[in-house]
């Protein structure tokens, strides 16, 4: 067991879980994932800081080493960024999750002509769970592309993973405004807003709070390399035990994965309530692992 494993493995088996349920992972197809990572690296308009990325091993090793870590579930989470990628990541996805026994079957969509059809071929044969990016694809949840889309996602309750908090580099397309509009018009959708919504965390939070189907997971916001969460916010947290699910943003990350873990474990919201995020509501959204 490497030294990293140890603490991870070590924080879920004191809990008696047999593993982790990660909802917030990424694999991508090698051009896009280099192009992501040179985004990183280059601190640029989009990113606003150095973010130096820890795990940077190609695909296979980086699958052995959440093995290794005892994480059971994953998605790949590819987001579109202009019309026309999306049918290209979500074939290539399809691929990886055929491959690789752990891995959700993901996909994207973006606001473009067909997006309605393709969402419900996908939600027909089977897909786990969507990933879309306002910040990066620059498009607002309620753009009209997107309504026959959604209305096929909130028939099916498809979970989709949602970056509209303004983290890291807010523009105009982020922010909670949209996401209200969207579920005020399909109240039923199935959402999980990444990172806790950050830093819009009050606004999105009373989303979830409000709409039964809306979930937060917890990516990169309970660590050192984040604004602290607002303290007020916590109590509410252990209310919404069953909506909360741990995300990490694998690879692209500047910290050892268990950093995530031990913010966590810092709130003192109690076992089960780890329990819960860390496995538990996971498997109920998504699935238990073979």
């Amino acid at each position: 067991m490497t030294d990293e494993a140890a603490p991870v493995r070590a924080f879920w088996e004191r809990l008696g879980l047999p593993g982790l349920f990660d909802v917030h992972v990424h694999f991508l197809p090698p051009n896009i994932q280099r192009a992501v990572y040179a985004v990183f690296d280059n601190a640029g308009p989009k990113i606003g800081r150095e973010w130096p990325i820890r795990y940077r091993q190609s695909h296979e090793e980086r699958v052995e080493i959440l093995r290794e870590f005892g994480v059971r579930r994953f998605p790949t989470l590819p987001y579109a960024h202009k019309p026309g990628v999306a049918a290209y990541l979500n074939d290539w996805a399809r691929g990886f999750s055929a491959d690789v026994p752990e891995s959700l079957w993901s996909a994207t969509f973006f606001p473009e002509p067909g997006v309605g059809a393709y969402v419900a071929e996908l939600v027909a044969a089977g897909v786990d769970i969507f990933k879309v990016h306002l910040q990066v694809g620059e498009f607002h949840l309620d753009d009209p592309l997107l309504d026959e889309a959604w209305g096929v996602l909130e028939d099916s309750g498809t979970p989709v993973v949602v970056h509209a908090g303004s983290g890291p580099v807010p523009n105009g397309f982020t922010g909670p405004e949209s996401t209200a509009r969207l579920l005020r018009r399909f109240p039923r959708l199935t959402l999980v807003v990444a990172h806790m919504g950050a830093p819009e965390c009050a606004e999105f939070l009373e989303l979830a709070a409000s709409y039964e189907r809306v979930h937060l997971d917890t990516t990169m916001v309970f660590t050192d390399f984040f604004p602290p969460y607002p303290a007020d916010l916590v109590p509410r947290l252990a209310d919404l035990q069953d909506k909360v699910l741990l995300g990490s943003d694998f690879p692209t990350i500047p910290y050892p994965y268990a950093h995530q873990l031990d913010g966590l474990a810092r709130l003192d919201l109690g076992d089960d309530w780890l329990r819960a995020v860390c496995w538990g509501n996971g498997v109920r959204l998504l699935g238990a692992p073979a």
